[in-house]
């Protein structure tokens, strides 16, 4: 078995405008990347589009109808001030969201042994009923919902190091003792949710770390947190929500984290997933914004998982 790569043209076709954050050149940036002779091994799969029903696992049905309503014929809409969407929008978040459902299903059937999904939009902050951070359906909760509901897993878990909190997947999950959300993030930093308090129905692990913290915060709070936290729970399946944002580079937020960082905990997230869940790890593109950190650290993590 082999590492799965699932993209789709269409997630390049959701323009969001001149100047804004999320803008197409970030996938451009990792592909560009993946064409190196070291990533010939990926098995390269095209990302179908979610279903009406996958997403309604997660997200309120007249919040899809309203997605849809608001998709402009052309120029420019919004969901919110941050979530920009155009005329291909719509198709870019349905493929970004059914990469997930289709990762999952070809991990959990031993078509692959774990995989990435390099698709946009973001997911993360999405919630059941309202759109976030540049962010339209929540791609990872879909992936889970799509674990418990197609392939009967019972214990899911997901560890988000975007450097911004995923208060979207913590608010779907937070009164489900299937999935066990763990996120490390920088605190104070939008969207301003994150505590350690916030336990949910005892599945929730937060580690927030304070603005510059670095590699040794980090790795500490991966040792001592989340780590354990994800073994005690003994998923049958990893899902990551893969942002690249706490690079010391990034532009949106003030961690200092190295390209190695993301290397190391790929590879300490392949060790447990290999002790716990037969090496079932799935994760899918968050943030990340500088161009070059983006797809240097996008790239380490693939790699790490190809070595797995």
């Amino acid at each position: 078995m082999t590492t799965g790569l699932y993209t789709h043209q269409a997630c390049l076709a959701h323009d969001t405008g001149h100047g804004h954050p999320e803008r197409i050149q970030r996938l451009v940036s990792i592909l560009r990347l993946l064409d190196d002779p070291i990533y010939a091994a990926l098995e390269r799969r095209e990302a179908p589009p979610a279903t009406r029903e996958q997403l309604m696992r997660v997200h309120a049905e007249n919040y899809i109808d309203a997605v849809f309503a608001a998709i402009p014929s052309r120029g420019f809409g919004e969901l919110d001030g941050d979530t920009v969407l155009s005329p291909g929008s719509g198709e870019a978040a349905l493929r970004a969201a059914g990469a997930m459902t289709a990762a999952v299903g070809a991990v959990m059937k031993g078509e692959l042994k774990n995989a990435f999904c390099a698709v946009r939009p973001p997911g993360h902050h999405a919630e059941r009923d309202i759109a976030m951070g540049f962010c339209i359906f929540n791609n990872v909760a879909v992936g889970a919902a799509e674990a418990i509901a197609a392939h009967g897993v019972q214990r899911v878990a997901i560890f988000d190091f975007d450097v911004h909190h995923g208060n979207g997947t913590q608010h779907i999950f937070a009164a489900d003792p299937r999935v066990l959300y763990a996120s490390t993030h920088q605190s104070p930093l939008y969207p301003g949710t994150g505590a350690k308090t916030e336990k949910g129905v005892g599945k929730i692990v937060n580690a927030p770390l304070a603005p510059y913290a670095g590699s040794a915060e980090f790795r500490d709070a991966c040792e001592n947190v989340i780590l354990p936290a994800i073994a005690q729970f003994r998923p049958e399946l990893l899902l990551i929500s893969a942002g690249f944002d706490a690079h010391r580079a990034d532009p949106l937020a003030s961690l200092e984290f190295e390209t190695e960082d993301f290397a190391w905990i790929t590879d300490e997230l392949v060790k447990l997933a290999a002790e716990h869940c037969g090496g079932k790890i799935v994760s899918t593109l968050e943030g990340g914004y500088d161009l070059n950190a983006l797809a240097e650290s996008a790239t380490a993590h693939i790699y790490a998982l190809q070595r797995a």
